[in-house]
């Protein structure tokens, strides 16, 4: 265990100011999401880009495609919480029938595309982990971007398997913010859950 946390440290320590940037805005943003402020947008977006400029350096490129979809979904979301039903902000709600359906493509699209290029184009060791991490964060920055309630699941199931990836492959700092943030959506979960509740019960006043 204390060789554990030696290693967190060194991690920590060893870190560029831009990925510690990073690391505190997606924090801050994840935090606001479970408060359901549509402010974190601004925060993750900091976080994206900043994470964009390390992982050029290291020069990691399909995570950088990655990021990229995350900055175009948030800049989404952005505009989807705020302006899609005019001047009224988008309410939290459930998935229907055909929005789990449009989920359920983009976790299988989703993770033959990204095993198959893990697999064939790139020299991964761990292709089909890896694949299914990323197509189910992409399922649920969708679902968050609609602001549904379910993509604290989606982003959940992501984080339950990226935590042990990232810690295999030495990344001890995000495995530890990965960790925080699969309890923040937990708690986001039921905090939106209670915004909901709290909604209908205004609605039919």
């Amino acid at each position: 265990m204390e060789d554990i946390a030696h290693q967190i440290w060194l991690a920590i320590v060893q870190t560029s100011w831009l990925e510690r940037i990073s690391v505190i805005c997606g924090v801050i943003q994840v935090i606001l999401s479970k408060n359901n402020q549509v402010s974190n947008y601004l925060f993750g977006i900091i976080s994206i880009c900043t994470a964009i400029f390390v992982l050029f350096s290291a020069k990691l490129y399909g995570e950088i495609a990655l990021q990229g979809y995350y900055l175009f979904m948030s800049i989404y979301g952005w505009w989807f919480w705020k302006y899609a039903t005019g001047t009224k902000e988008q309410p939290i709600s459930s998935c229907s029938n055909r929005e789990w359906q449009i989920v359920l493509a983009i976790v299988f699209i989703g993770f033959v595309f990204f095993y198959f290029l893990l697999e064939h184009i790139t020299n991964s060791d761990v292709p089909m982990w890896d694949a299914w991490v990323t197509s189910t964060a992409w399922a649920g920055m969708w679902l968050l971007a609609k602001r549904k309630i379910e993509n604290w699941i989606l982003l959940n199931i992501s984080n339950l398997f990226a935590v042990p990836l990232l810690y295999h492959k030495g990344l001890y700092l995000f495995a530890l913010l990965t960790s925080i943030l699969f309890i923040i959506a937990i708690l986001g979960y039921f905090n939106w859950k209670r915004l909901m509740k709290k909604d209908k019960e205004i609605a039919t006043l």
